[in-house]
């Protein structure tokens, strides 16, 4: 059955989105015509080498060397891209600056909305980046920075960018052996750090977490601190420490700073795996890899447009920090919000969205959910006529939350569901304007991902039903390698042990009749209930449904005697109690919605669902837990935004047969 549909792209769209104008230049400048997106989107995977060569020249790459071939290679991972050619992220961020609007607009807990100005954000990048050349810092080299979602990390990045040098960040909720578990594996020469933050109207100092990270980073030389929390706070480090505003205040050299060309594959900046069950892995992204599937995604997927607001809830933590960032390459403003999505209550984003004014809004799935069940009605509260785009990732949004969008928010919001991950540094799946939104569904597969769903032997499964998310194709925003792994063996165990030569990302992948894309849940937590596999995020989408239900996560674990026991684990809403009516209520919506195999063996309250930092549940750490795994083998509590929450599954282990 066709579910709902919710949106279709106005005439304006059809004509004018970035995608539209891509089209027509095709036609004009390649003589290629495409009736329809899927036609587009077959010819971009089947012919990559036009496809990726095309981009470079729609969107005037700023090269400055020329290269001798777009791809190379016969397997993933072992490909090139645009050997010979030479560039530099930052300097196509800085080509978009201008004097007609902000670079920036910032807002914390502690401070209204303020702009940054596209001179002053280069100025800020020119003094760091020379202060890290005079430091000693070359092509290649690492720097670490443990820093907020503020303007600081921003000049920071670019500086680094600009130089060549790798950035790596963490977010200060990260705890010491955690962020060392990170940057011990990249060896850097200069960090930067805060005194700490606020979060949820609390004040957090981390002095003693840095002081403990120059103890556990023995390359680094220097620390450049930033007074975030309290501007006369001080660090006593046995590294020499450099104030930032100190840095700020050195005369500007001339000329100011230098944007080094650099190979296509030169490394851009490293992301790391959750690191929920073991050290985390060091994902190492290109510059040229990079910018081109940014410039693509920004552009044609979330048609973002010069003078328009960007924002995106994220902490430098998460790669959607990376991605907002990107957002300056199409000209837009970017804004950082740093604090809590639900500090002094959940509105304070939505009002950020009228203040700046928002076009593009993205969050979680989760946080829209939690709108959705606290009864906001963001649409009738503030004025959000230049809202153009919502955008959900970080794991699959309910069709029920799509329903409330279009409810709650605006009736014509363009809502864009997409999905990626830190593997790539963007979507593999998502937003398109010129097609429309159905309820429940990513509206497409975007350019250049050859993705399809495979079943166990490496075969399509038909259309419809449910199989691995698998890409068949190289992207040139896959990594060009994993921080120390030489041999390349952790990056090929990671993607392509399952099917040799062709990515495997862990998620199970619905594809319909529509070409638009359904995904329920992560693989590696799938529950194997009497020979049927039933993803987990089905169980959720249903929990959603029932008011009471704060959030909840669900396991199924196998017994040596060909048994299972599956049981589902409710956090309550305020107020509510898991009595016999409320059990009975989630059965009956399971078995109804679903299946009988769907309805859990047994129904237990919980204080809290664990999540990790990036705000992904831990189902498979929890059940390794109540398989009594040794602990520092299921789970690793720095790795967690709430590690209190893992305290209820350990006692729970003990008393499980």
């Amino acid at each position: 059955m066709t579910p709902r549909l919710l949106w279709r792209p106005p005439a304006e769209l059809l004509t004018e989105s970035h995608l539209a104008h891509y089209m027509n230049w095709l036609a004009q400048e390649k003589g290629l015509h495409f009736s329809h997106y899927r036609d587009l989107w077959k010819w971009s995977t089947d012919d990559l080498p036009a496809f990726w060569q095309s981009l470079w020249e729609y969107f005037r790459i700023i090269g400055h060397s020329p290269c001798q071939s777009v791809l190379t290679g016969s397997e993933m991972p072992d490909y090139k891209w645009f050997e010979g050619a030479t560039l530099n992220y930052a300097e196509h961020i800085f080509r978009q600056k201008t004097d007609a609007r902000p670079a920036i607009l910032f807002q914390n807990e502690r401070q209204s909305l303020t702009p940054v100005s596209w001179a002053e954000l280069e100025r800020q990048t020119a003094a760091i980046a020379n202060f890290l050349r005079r430091s000693g810092v070359r092509q290649g080299d690492r720097v670490a920075a443990y820093l907020p979602n503020s303007p600081h990390a921003i000049a920071a990045v670019l500086a680094a960018m600009s130089l060549g040098a790798v950035w790596s960040g963490c977010s200060p909720d990260f705890g010491a052996s955690s962020v060392a578990d990170r940057f011990v594996q990249i060896q850097p020469k200069i960090l930067i750090a805060v005194d700490g933050y606020t979060y949820g109207g609390k004040a957090f100092d981390k002095r003693d977490t840095v002081r403990e990270l120059c103890q556990l980073l023995p390359t680094v030389e220097k620390v450049i601190f930033i007074p975030y929390l309290d501007e006369n706070a001080s660090l006593k480090v046995d590294k020499e420490v450099v104030l930032w505003n100190k840095i700020m205040a050195a005369e500007p050299e001339n000329p100011s700073y230098i944007i080094q060309p650099l190979s296509f594959d030169h490394p851009l900046w490293i992301l790391y795996s959750s690191g929920t069950t073991g050290v985390p892995k060091a994902i190492t992204h290109s510059h040229g890899g990079n910018l081109l599937e940014h410039l693509k995604y920004l552009h044609f997927h979330n048609d973002v447009r010069p003078g328009e607001c960007f924002f995106w809830y994220s902490t430098t933590g998460w790669m959607m920090w990376n991605f907002t960032l990107a957002a300056l390459l199409a000209g837009a403003t970017i804004v950082l919000y740093d604090g809590s999505p639900g500090y002094p209550d959940l509105n304070v984003l939505w009002e950020l969205a009228e203040k700046a004014p928002i076009h593009h809004f993205g969050t979680s799935a989760p946080y829209l959910v939690s709108c959705m069940k606290a009864g906001l009605s963001p649409g009738a509260t503030f004025d959000l006529k230049n809202l153009r785009s919502i955008g959900s990732t970080g794991s699959p949004l309910p069709p029920e939350a799509f329903g409330w969008v279009y409810e709650n928010i605006r009736s014509d919001v363009w809502l864009s569901s997409m999905a990626g991950g830190t593997d790539v540094c963007t979507a593999w799946v998502g937003g398109n304007p010129l097609l429309p939104v159905y309820q429940g569904e990513i509206q497409c597969r975007c350019l250049g991902c050859a993705m399809e769903s495979w079943d166990e032997n490496g075969q399509p499964v038909p259309v419809g039903e449910v199989g691995e998310m698998v890409v068949t194709r190289p992207m040139p925003s896959m990594p060009v390698f994993f921080w120390n792994d030489p041999d390349g063996s952790k990056y090929r165990s990671s993607y392509f042990d399952t099917y040799p030569g062709v990515w495997r990302h862990g998620d199970w992948l619905s594809i319909t009749e529509r070409d638009t894309l359904v995904i329920l849940g992560r693989s590696d937590a799938t529950l194997n209930r009497q020979g049927v596999r039933i993803g987990t995020a089905e169980i959720y989408r249903a929990m959603d449904k029932i008011p009471e239900i704060k959030d909840s996560l669900i396991v199924n674990l196998e017994r040596p005697d060909g048994s299972d026991w599956m049981p589902l684990f409710v956090a309550l809403a305020p107020g509510a109690r898991l009595d016999d009516g409320l059990k009975n209520r989630i059965r009956t919506v399971l078995r109804t919605t679903y299946s009988p195999r769907h309805v859990p063996d047994e129904i237990l309250e919980i204080p809290d669902v664990p999540y990790t930092i990036s705000g992904k549940k831990m189902e498979t750490p929890v059940k390794k837990i109540l398989q009594r795994k040794p602990l520092d083998k299921a789970f690793n509590r720095d790795s967690m935004r709430n590690p209190e929450a893992m305290d209820f599954f350990i006692a729970l282990a003990e008393t499980v047969k």
